[in-house]
This record gives C-alpha cells, sequence and structure tokens, in this order.
C-alpha cells in the first residue's frame, strides 16, 4: 500500500474526495523511488523535531527555521500547483522552489549568530534572501491553504508600506494613519526578526502542535479510532436515535486525539452516516449530525484544534489549564447536540438498533480498553505540572508500546512506524498557515494597527459589550470562509481580541470566544467545510446539511456569549461550585432551545410554543436570578399545556 493513498490511510469512503473539500488534503500521490525518498525525507523531519524535542539544545530561531525549511520545502514537493495539475508529477519549477528555500534557510541558519550581532543593520545579501523566503512562503501557503490568507497578509503588507515615509507615499484616513516603511526594513522585520514568520505562532507549531500530532498519528496507527466507534456502539447504539447517538459520542471520544474537523467527520461518518439514513434519518440531518458533533472534536481536551497551544503561548497559561477551562464548553456543545439529536429521533419514533447487533461493552473494554492509556497518561503528566513538550513526549512513547500489551491489539511495527511520516505531512499545512498567520502579526506589531483598530472599534461599538462580541464574532465567521482554523484564530486575536478586552472580558475568555467562533466556521454556511463532507458522504445537499449543522451546534453560538459575560461559568474567577448552577441552567435553556428549534418536547409542538421554548432557552442562558426564573417558568408551561394537550388527545 502507498504511504500516500489518503483514502486508505484514513478509511474514507469511495464517493469523498478529500481534495475536493479540504484544501491541505490535496496531496500529490508518489510511488517507488520517488515515494521513498519523500517518506525518507518526511521521516528526517519526524526524526528533526524530536531531537530538538529531547535534547532541548536548539536555539529557539534555528529550530524555527529548521522547521519552516522542511515544512515550507516539502509543501512545494507534496502538493500540485493547482486542482488541475497532475498529482502523480513534480514539476521541475516546484522542486527548484523546494530547494530555493532550502537554500534560504541554510543561508539563515550559517549566518545565526552573524545575523544577531548586526541585528538591524543587515546588508543587502540579508534582505534579499529574506525576500526570497517570504515570497516562497505566501507562494507555499496559496497552494496548501488557500488565496485568502495569502491576500489578507499582503493587504497588511501593503498597508505597511503606505505613509508620509513609507514606499507608498499615501496617506491613510482617521485612525488607519501611519508613517509607513521601506520594502527593505518591512521584509526584514517579517522574515529574520522573531516578530514575523519565525515569531510564535511558528514556535508553537514546532515545539507543542508537532508533537501532539505525532500523538495523534501514533494512537490513529493503533486503532484507537475505530475502538471509539466500537465502544460508543455498545454504549449507546440501542438508545432511541442510537446511530445518531453513536455519531455524538464516538465524535466526542475522537475529539479527544484529534484536532480535525473534516478528518473527525470521514473517519466516523462512514460508518454512522450510512448507518443513520438506514434507520430513517434524512440524508441533511445525517450529515449534519457528523459534521457538527466532529466540528466539536477541535474543542474537546486534552487534544484540542492546534490554535489552543497558540491560545496557552498568547495568554500565558499552562495548556493543562486551558484543558480544564474548556472542559465545560465542550461538554455543554455535545450536550446541546446530544439533546437535539434525541429529540428528533423521538419526533419521528426512530428506534436504536437490536442489542444483539451491537459489540459488548465489558469484553470490549477488556480487549481493547488498554488503547486509551496513552490518553489517560497524557491528562495525568499535564495535570501532574509536567510541561507539555515532556506530557506529550511521554504519550508518543506509551502510545507506541501500548497495542503490544495484548495479543488482540498486535499491530506490525512497519504500521507504527508510519506515524512518523504521517506526522510529518500532517504538519505542513499548518506550519505554512501559521508562518503566513506570522505575517499578519508582524505588520500589526509594526505598524500599531492592533492598537488603532481596538481604539476605533471601541469608539464604533460605544463600549457596548454585546455589539463588540458580535463584532468578533462576525470577523471570526466571514474569515473561516477562507482560513484555516489556526490562521483565523492568529488574526482574529491579533485584532478583536484587544477590543473584547477593552471592554472589561478577560483576557482568556476573550481568546477562547475568538477561538470558539472560528471553529463554529466549519459547519456555518455558505463555505462549511466538515458539513460539506457530511453531505458528500450522506449525498445530500450541502447548503441544507450546512444549515442543519448550524441549528444542531446552536450550543457553541450561544455558549461563548455565556462564559465572555460570565467568565465564572469556565472557572475563571471563581470554582467548579460557583460553575456547577450555570452549568445545570444552561442545560436545561439548551433543552427548550432543543425543543423549539426541533418542534417536539414530550409531543409535537405548535409554531407559537416553539418560540416560547425558546425564549426560555435563552432566558436560562442569561446571567441573572431573575432570567432563570422566567426560562424556568417558560418551559415548564409549555411542557405543561402539551402535556395536557397530549392526554386530551388520548382520551
Amino acid at each position: 500500500m502507498s504511504f500516500f493513498d489518503r483514502k486508505k490511510l484514513n478509511a474514507v469512503p469511495e464517493n469523498v474526495d478529500l481534495s475536493e473539500l479540504e484544501r491541505d488534503s490535496r496531496y500529490r500521490i508518489f510511488s517507488g523511488r520517488t515515494e521513498i525518498f519523500i517518506s525518507a525525507v518526511l521521516v528526517l523531519f519526524a526524526v528533526f523535531q524530536l531531537y530538538a524535542s529531547l535534547s532541548g539544545r536548539l536555539p529557539q530561531q534555528i529550530l524555527r527555521y529548521g522547521h519552516l525549511g522542511f515544512a515550507i520545502s516539502l509543501a512545494f514537493i507534496l502538493y500540485p500547483t493547482t486542482r488541475k495539475s497532475s498529482r502523480r508529477k513534480v514539476n521541475p519549477l516546484d522542486v527548484l522552489c523546494s530547494v530555493a528555500f532550502l537554500t534560504v534557510v541554510a543561508y539563515f541558519i550559517g549566518n545565526f549568530k552573524a545575523l544577531q550581532l548586526r541585528a538591524g543593520d543587515y546588508t543587502t545579501l540579508d534582505t534579499v534572501m529574506a525576500g526570497v523566503g517570504l515570497f516562497l512562503v505566501l507562494l507555499a501557503c496559496w497552494r496548501v491553504v488557500g488565496p485568502p490568507i495569502v491576500i489578507i497578509a499582503s493587504c497588511f503588507i501593503l498597508y505597511g508600506l503606505m505613509g508620509s515615509r513609507g514606499l507608498i507615499p499615501v496617506e491613510m484616513p482617521g485612525f488607519l494613519a501611519q508613517r509607513g516603511y521601506q520594502l527593505p526594513r518591512v521584509i526584514t522585520h517579517l522574515f529574520i526578526t522573531t516578530e514575523g514568520v519565525i515569531g510564535n505562532p511558528i514556535g508553537v507549531c514546532s515545539t507543542y502542535i508537532f508533537l501532539f500530532i505525532l500523538f495523534g498519528a501514533f494512537l490513529e496507527k493503533t486503532g484507537i479510532g475505530q475502538f471509539f466507534i466500537d465502544l460508543a456502539n455498545a454504549l449507546a447504539g440501542w438508545a432511541v436515535g442510537g446511530p445518531a447517538k453513536v455519531a455524538v459520542l464516538s465524535s466526542a471520544l475522537q475529539g479527544t486525539v484529534s484536532g480535525s474537523s473534516v478528518a473527525n467527520t470521514v473517519s466516523t461518518g462512514a460508518f454512522t452516516i450510512p448507518l443513520m439514513k438506514s434507520l430513517g434519518y434524512a440524508p441533511e440531518f445525517a450529515g449534519a449530525v457528523e459534521a457538527a458533533a466532529s466540528t466539536g472534536g477541535q474543542i474537546m481536551p486534552p487534544v484540542m484544534g492546534s490554535a489552543a497551544f497558540l491560545i496557552a503561548e498568547s495568554v500565558g497559561v499552562p495548556y493543562s489549564h486551558l484543558m480544564l477551562v474548556a472542559l465545560v464548553p465542550a461538554v455543554l456543545y455535545f450536550s446541546g447536540i446530544w439533546i437535539m439529536v434525541d429529540l428528533e429521533a423521538r419526533r419521528k419514533g426512530l428506534r436504536g438498533l437490536p442489542r444483539a447487533q451491537l459489540p459488548p461493552a465489558v469484553p470490549l473494554i477488556l480487549q481493547k480498553g488498554h488503547l486509551v492509556l496513552p490518553l489517560c497518561a497524557i491528562i495525568y503528566f499535564m495535570l501532574s505540572g509536567f510541561t507539555i513538550t515532556r506530557s506529550a513526549l511521554w504519550g508518543v512513547a506509551i502510545a507506541a508500546v501500548v497495542p503490544f500489551l495484548r495479543r488482540s491489539t498486535w499491530v506490525s511495527p512497519r504500521r507504527v512506524l508510519e506515524a512518523l511520516p504521517l506526522s510529518a505531512r500532517n504538519i505542513v499545512s499548518v506550519a505554512t498557515a501559521c508562518a503566513t498567520a506570522g505575517i499578519i502579526v508582524g505588520m500589526v506589531t509594526l505598524t500599531g494597527l492592533g492598537q488603532r483598530i481596538g481604539t476605533g472599534m471601541f469608539q464604533v461599538v460605544g463600549g457596548n459589550v454585546f455589539l463588540g462580541l458580535l463584532c468578533a464574532m462576525i470577523t471570526s465567521l466571514v474569515l473561516g470562509m477562507g482560513v484555516s482554523t489556526t490562521s483565523n484564530y492568529i488574526i482574529t486575536s491579533t485584532v478583536a481580541a484587544p477590543i473584547l478586552i477593552q471592554l472589561g472580558i478577560p483576557l482568556l475568555a476573550a481568546h477562547m470566544f475568538c477561538f470558539y467562533f472560528g471553529i463554529i466556521a466549519d459547519i456555518t454556511p455558505p463555505v462549511a467545510l466538515a458539513a460539506y463532507a457530511g453531505s458528500a458522504i450522506a449525498k445530500s445537499n450541502p447548503f441544507r446539511t450546512g444549515v442543519n449543522a448550524s441549528k444542531l451546534a446552536i450550543a457553541a453560538f450561544l455558549v461563548p456569549y455565556m462564559f465572555a459575560l460570565n467568565p465564572k461559568l469556565i472557572m475563571i474567577g471563581g470554582t467548579f461550585s460557583e460553575a456547577l448552577p450555570m452549568i445545570l441552567t444552561a442545560l436545561v435553556g439548551l433543552f427548550g432551545i432543543g425543543g423549539g428549534l426541533i418542534g417536539y418536547l414530550n409531543a409535537p409542538i405548535g409554531s407559537c410554543w416553539r418560540l416560547l421554548l425558546v425564549a426560555g432557552g435563552l432566558g436560562l442562558l442569561i446571567p441573572g436570578t431573575t432570567s432563570d426564573l422566567v426560562g424556568v417558568s417558560l418551559i415548564l408551561a409549555v411542557y405543561g399545556l402539551n402535556m395536557r394537550k397530549r392526554r386530551g388527545e388520548a382520551a
């Protein structure tokens, strides 16, 4: 089997072409000596990263340049130039670009000490090499991630060149006015200093993110994904709407080790979506359930989306603390989907699978339960005070050994070692996005644009917290149409988070708010990649699937407002005992909203009652005793009246 056959590697259904759904899945397919050579380079990349993490001897700039050198040069080889380009042949120009970037990186690593000595007084050759490197980063990002983020980064560069002293002597209006910079100053700032391409985003990518992607790759090779699906079947397959609940539960479990919405959708959806359709769920609803549940994987600890590591680094909190903070919103998210799925199943009278067709839970856990040991270990290490790097390395070591603890889970050593090139390949798109996002961050710091936009937006919203949150949400959702979650978070947190902080929202809550809405973009039409992946498997209308997914994930649109307006919900400035009443009222509120949107509570509900249920649910989500009492009263009233009506009809 070719290592580069994505469908075989990830059990993607034959009718689904990931390259049409996710740009960073459009790999070239190699064979023969070329495959051996590329696989060797990928393994070398992984070994370089492991050496850097284990030894801790490499200076940060050299580690970042080395990481970027591997990632960008591989991007030109692994990804075809356009969608119509051959995926089985490498263009000579791509080889030239790859070698050129390696030359640039070798120059800066080789002259590392000299560059430090002449910081701020760079030579013409320094500037030329930096310019070539910057251009190749943008070119690779255009190919791997897509044009939107490259266009945004280019606009930021263009802005930095404008001004009375800039290369382009054009004065910007209002709060955007600045002095401007010459091209050499911009180029060297972005590629040589740690404020640009090799800044914080690529620093986090070259350490924490890579190790957790490697950890996930090892778990994937040990078969933990199939174990999660079997376990979800055993626990929930028999219940009302069983297959849909299996999708929610298995995606939540899969989300503990994976941080990709689309990958989660196609891996678990290959089993759950056809099963849901066979038992009576509409194709649009079946695809939406899987997409909404899989998108939640990015907010499910311990292995969240890549941007979560950037949050920990940016805010300055331990990742273990971030895991605890993220747990409550994740539980509310999946609870909201579970409630919606249950009500839809009851409305349509959909039953679960016969228990005889399901795997028994206890024997399954006894045979394969040890596969979750790496996951338990990594949580234990992080909560025990180990660094993220040390915890991830221990997790990787345990994941490589754990399948050999029982004969029933043995895999070939070759399959385990395939995790090395797989993780190296998977990091390329993340590193490319982080490098380009670093350009945006670099221009914001150089020009002071973030502070200017913050001041301007603060004046626009007039100090209104809700309007500020609304602006940040819209920004994230719009950016999510064209950029990856990681890039989305970096841009939004750079521009919008400072505004939220000025409005009085705590630092971590502001960053979490931006993070969540960047993720929700994956299921928000018109561009909803996870929903489109689900619709491809379900053979349903993509837009309707996206609308259904947004409806199912209504909690994801509401919970960020809850913890932004009342940070005690995620234990910022409070304890779990203070958060518990809010969690319980939120669950009841989600039940009310779910009943209103589905049109069913204990029986079908009319339109007016549905509106009252939604209003009651929203009341319970708004902080405050009065709103809670009003919300509970409305939900109980509708429930009681509906029950009375049902009894009357039965009589």
